[in-house]
């Protein structure tokens, strides 16, 4: 060890001169993300034309989108929609590649629609040419994805992130939920009359890396909606939604020794996470379609924020393999072998998160009676996203909060989406682009989709097949190292949703 110490004594030195604190907090914009981030998954009929529902309405999707789409209709109906996902990630770090493919059935959503008209004379009469009332459940966003990533580092190491803890908060040893406490009593990190240090970054400059991430759960939407066409030229409508998140991530993060030397006193580490999310909310959504003429619909709705609950449960471990290091420098342990695992305490937080508002602005071009051609344009502003903490962390709250409002920004979300039909055979295509929500787009997270489908329909049942395709690139640093640059992961994701949606007229 004595030969490398005029090097860590260098590296010692300007680490603690620019480490950050670390902090337990694993709350931040990411999460405020994944629940922002939505894209709903309902019937196959809406899937088929992208989701471009503001306008054309007399689907169970737009109660999630525009809700005076229900005011389209004039019967009652009820739908069950189970999808297949059928998704593949690539990622690509310091010259590898690594494939993921997955495929999992859900259900996109399940409701029913009460809808009263006035017939004959009172149809004539009545100004209300219709009222409906829905309720189901439609799948909101959808967490479900494996990835990995791996590659050969020769300049950096994650155990420098445990080091730093212990150089700037020495304090940390003894907080059992702290990276320097995990780092230093599983042997990853050692203290001499230098200081401390890492043996990963001490035994070798060839670090074989891996992530790799689980995410399972989704975020479905239990919804009541009213709505009414009013003299067959304005559909109003309301949305009462209960957002449901259920959420779980398990990952890890691994080194092991590429050097091929077996008495170095390092051969590998792997430092895993648990994180389960659940939590339940609020919104509220309002609508209008408008005819202008019976060839043109034009449509607004507002959503407001969603008001979540959350409840975190979280839980960190890490194993090392030493080689002979505890046996050779601290034999009287108990454990004098290679492999060490130290468990940190379980983390139970809660907390609240406010998503960003929406405003869908839509126009419907009615083809005759054989189809239409239908657009919407969605602005959603991610800086007005917050978290809510309680007192005790008012400090941490404004802090994440801050780096939201400095990181993400507002960005539009634009479909469009046509149907034709012959007789009772309907066809489907549509386009998506949903923006990156961060300033900075380093990220790439313009999402792109595309999506088809087909249809048949008889006087009370209806049968829809629909498929979309959206793919997006994302970067991701698997740690970071202040004033250090450290490599950065590309993800390629290109998810399927298979939905079949079985109906019936009542």
């Amino acid at each position: 060890m004595t030969t490398l110490r005029f090097v860590r004594f260098i590296t010692l030195t300007t680490l603690a001169a620019s480490t950050i604190a670390t902090t337990s907090f694993a709350q931040d914009a990411s999460d405020v993300l994944r629940y922002s981030l939505i894209q709903p998954s309902g019937t196959a009929r809406a899937l088929g034309f992208g989701n471009a529902l503001g306008s054309i309405g007399g689907d169970f999707t737009s109660i999630s989108i525009n809700p005076a789409g229900i005011g389209i209709y004039r019967r009652s109906e009820m739908m069950f929609t189970p999808s297949i996902k059928a998704n593949n990630y690539s990622g690509s770090y310091l010259n590898e590649t690594n494939d993921v493919n997955t495929t999992r059935f859900n259900f996109n959503n399940i409701g029913i629609v009460f809808t009263q008209t006035p017939r004959g004379k009172r149809y004539e009469t009545s100004d209300w040419k219709a009222i409906s009332f829905a309720i189901g459940v439609n799948r909101l966003a959808d967490f479900n994805r494996d990835y990995t990533y791996s590659g050969l580092n020769k300049n950096t190491s994650f155990s420098q992130v445990f080091l730093n803890d212990a150089i700037d908060h020495p304090e940390n040893l003894n907080n059992s939920s702290s990276l320097a406490y995990l780092g230093y009593n599983s042997f990853l990190l050692d203290k001499d009359s230098l200081g401390y240090f890492a043996l990963p970054y001490e035994a070798t400059t060839d670090l074989h890396q891996k992530r790799n991430v689980q995410e399972r759960g989704g975020m479905n939407e239990l919804a009541f909606s009213l709505g009414g066409n009013y003299q067959e030229k304005l559909m109003l409508g309301a949305t009462v939604s209960i957002p449901i998140v259920n959420y779980r991530r398990k990952n890890y993060f691994e080194e092991v020794d590429a050097s091929g030397n077996a008495n170095n006193y390092f051969q590998a580490f792997r430092y895993s996470e648990d994180l389960q999310s659940s939590g339940i909310g609020f919104v509220l959504k309002l609508g209008t379609i408008y005819k202008p003429t019976d060839w043109m619909r034009v449509g607004v709705a507002l959503h407001t924020p969603t008001w979540l609950a959350m409840s975190d449960v979280y839980n960190q471990s890490i194993t090392t393999n030493t080689e002979q290091y505890k046996q050779t420098f601290y034999p009287g342990l108990d454990n004098p072998g290679p492999i060490t695992t130290i468990k940190a305490p379980t983390n139970n937080f809660d907390y609240t998160i406010r998503t960003p508002w929406r405003a869908v602005f839509s126009a419907t071009t009615m083809i005759g009676k054989h189809g239409f051609l239908t657009a919407d344009y969605e602005l959603v502003d991610y800086s007005s996203a917050r978290l809510g903490f309680s007192s005790d962390y008012s400090q941490e709250q404004n802090q994440r909060n801050q780096e939201i409002k400095n990181t993400t920004k507002t960005t539009g979300n634009f479909r469009i989406g046509a149907e034709g039909h012959i007789n009772q055979i309907y066809l489907r295509a549509g386009y998506g682009f949903y923006g990156s929500p961060y300033q900075n787009n380093t990220s790439k997270m313009n999402r792109t989709s595309i999506s088809g489908g087909i249809g048949y329909r008889v006087d009370n049942l209806f049968v829809d097949f629909g498929w979309m395709h959206t793919r997006f690139t994302e970067t991701e640093q698997p740690y970071t190292l202040p004033n250090i640059l450290v490599p950065s992961a590309t993800m390629q994701n290109r998810l399927n949703n298979i939905a079949l949606t079985l109906g019936f007229k009542l």
